[in-house]
């Protein structure tokens, strides 16, 4: 149960009689107060509403609070805020009914229907394995779809293999000038754009036992070949990396298949027949650009369904340009059925926002897209910027990162700031032992409530029957119910925003509540758990932090992190 929803419907019937258009409506929420002081929830309308009544929200509160009052005996206190809020206080009993209620799916919400969606993440160009660019986006994307799945969806995870282009061509010479240097010892060029990492150096040894280069009297000869082989070996090494970090993919599709089969005709053709395509010059771009000149070209007509400009789809050789291949893939993608599109971006790809929201709207503007960006990290240590190894050439290893701080550490601090914000990954509080950690403070809760359990007569995943809550009485106990109460506002966020960062940032603000109440019980005897003297009290407190244990449990398997249960 979401008591915020719960409890602004209960409000607004006690405040029915007014016709309240949806739009305000939305605006209406029940929230917790920014202050502890001023109550435990707090009821917006009077200030929302205040205008299109023509009532002072002060005046307009005190109504409401009195027909609140008529049919609602939850509340110890209400009282009435500054510019126009209602704030109220649970009476202990009513926290109690809610503990009491509290089962294993707590948090899940049945009220949404189902849908199906897509999300595509990562999806980096199959040329060597993932840097820790890729890693933030990655686990971002696989959270978000262990998130939808749990909210009731059917999520596919999709990875778009971009092995068709120049990128693919400069991967493929690099592979043949490693063999040929190590065949034939001639020196690898450094001036042609070619991928230094070596990483080339191991996948060409790889090939180097599947074909002989002498068979090739040059790069053109053998670049069919080394394709066919080169292109598996680098997604095999992807596919490892994303296996070291947690991630399995449902759907990989390729660039090279969608070209194949002449999709993007049907594509182009599509938008022909809407009236989006047309040949035409566009304006030139704002800088000095040498060498410019008007040229007429085929264009999408993206201004008109959102972007700034419109855009260019194919090059001066009439080859066709990257973002009409993305047209291709995303008209490929549509014609699968799916209710609700996700993909997500690299910070370098913030500018593909708009162009491919335009092509995707144009396609077909009844499908629901979206695109979220992952934003950089940066690594520090000793509270420095850190370097590791650039054994990649002129980027670190996903790999690298998860062997330095272990996959738990690495997901859950990935996601523990908004995937719109830069992110600095600090080695030093990854690593330490202490509540400054967030990942190993809350597996240590989860580590403490295991032990807690072990000592008892009781298991900690059955639930305890019979117990008599009305013992628990401690302001930190009463604490505690309330912040599990904001589990299920917690996910109905993440689900709304498409965000994540909520969940790992609230299991340690849980993770230490119970802390806190923990380390009471070592000075106040009256405060211990299971060694208290009074047997029931200790079963109440058992009842109470099963229930934690079921948040924590869900939250770190929606992040994919280990529920340790001993440190």
């Amino acid at each position: 149960m979401n008591i915020f929803e719960y409890y602004k419907d209960i409000f607004l019937q006690s405040i029915k009689h007014i016709n309240i258009d949806e739009k305000l409506k939305s605006k209406i929420s029940v929230e917790t107060p920014k202050q502890k002081m001023f109550g435990d929830i707090s009821f917006n309308a009077p200030l929302v509403l205040s205008s299109t009544l023509k009532k002072n929200p002060l005046i307009l509160a005190e109504e409401f609070k009195n027909l609140i009052v008529k049919n609602n005996n939850d509340f110890d206190k209400i009282e009435i805020t500054k510019p126009g809020f209602i704030n109220f206080t649970f009476k202990k009993k009513t926290l109690l009914n809610f503990l009491g209620k509290i089962q294993n799916n707590f948090g899940f919400s049945n009220n949404k229907s189902s849908k199906k969606i897509n999300i595509e993440f990562v999806s980096a160009n199959p040329t060597g394995p993932l840097h820790i660019g890729h890693c933030r986006g990655a686990i971002y994307g696989d959270v978000l779809s262990n998130l939808l799945k749990y909210c009731g969806h059917n999520v596919s995870k999709e990875y778009y293999i971009n092995d068709y282009g120049n990128q693919i061509t400069l991967f493929l010479k690099s592979i043949y000038f490693r063999a040929v240097e190590i065949v034939k010892k001639k020196k690898f060029p450094e001036d042609q754009g070619l991928y230094p990492g070596t990483y080339i150096i191991d996948i060409t040894k790889e090939i180097l036992k599947k074909i002989n280069i002498d068979d090739y009297d040059n790069f053109e000869d053998a670049k069919i070949t080394l394709r066919s082989i080169a292109i598996d070996l680098a997604m095999n090494l992807i596919k490892n990396d994303l296996d070291i970090m947690g991630i399995n993919h449902d759907i990989f599709t390729s660039e090279s298949a969608i070209v194949r089969e002449n999709i993007l005709s049907k594509a182009i053709n599509k938008l022909k027949d809407k009236g989006a395509i047309y040949k035409g010059v566009l304006p030139k771009p704002k800088g000095e650009i040498e060498d410019w000149e008007p040229r007429e070209q085929l264009l999408f007509k993206a201004t008109n369904y959102g972007d700034d400009v419109d855009r260019a789809l194919q090059k001066s050789d009439n080859t066709w340009t990257y973002f009409a291949n993305d047209i291709a893939y995303h008209y490929h993608k549509l014609n699968r059925e799916y209710d609700h599109y996700i993909n997500i971006l690299g910070a370098d790809h913030a500018g593909y926002i708009k162009r491919l929201s335009s092509a995707v709207s144009a396609l077909n503007n009844k499908k629901k897209f979206e695109i979220k960006i992952s934003q950089i990290v940066k690594l520090y240590k000793g509270g420095k910027p850190y370097r590791m190894s650039k054994r990649a050439g002129d980027f670190i290893l996903a790999k690298d990162l998860i062997n330095a701080v272990g996959k738990d550490s690495a997901r859950f601090m990935m996601v523990y700031r908004s995937s719109q914000s830069p992110l600095d990954f600090d080695f030093d509080v990854v690593n330490d032992k202490s509540k400054e950690n967030p990942v190993f403070y809350v597996q240590y809760a989860c580590a403490r409530l295991n032990s807690l359990f072990n000592k008892s007569k009781f298991e900690i995943d059955t639930e305890i029957k019979d117990a008599q809550l009305d013992l628990i009485s401690n302001q930190q106990e009463l604490n505690l119910i309330k912040k599990y109460l904001e589990w299920p506002k917690i996910i109905n966020l993440c689900q709304t925003n498409l965000e994540v960062h909520h969940i790992p940032y609230y299991l340690y603000e849980l993770s230490s509540e119970f802390h806190a109440f923990w380390n009471l019980g070592k000075t106040n005897e009256d405060l211990k758990i299971i060694d208290h003297p009074d047997k029931d009290i200790s079963k109440s407190r058992l009842f109470l932090l099963q229930k934690l244990y079921i948040i924590l449990k869900t939250g770190l398997k929606i992040i994919d992190v280990d529920i340790s249960k001993k440190m």
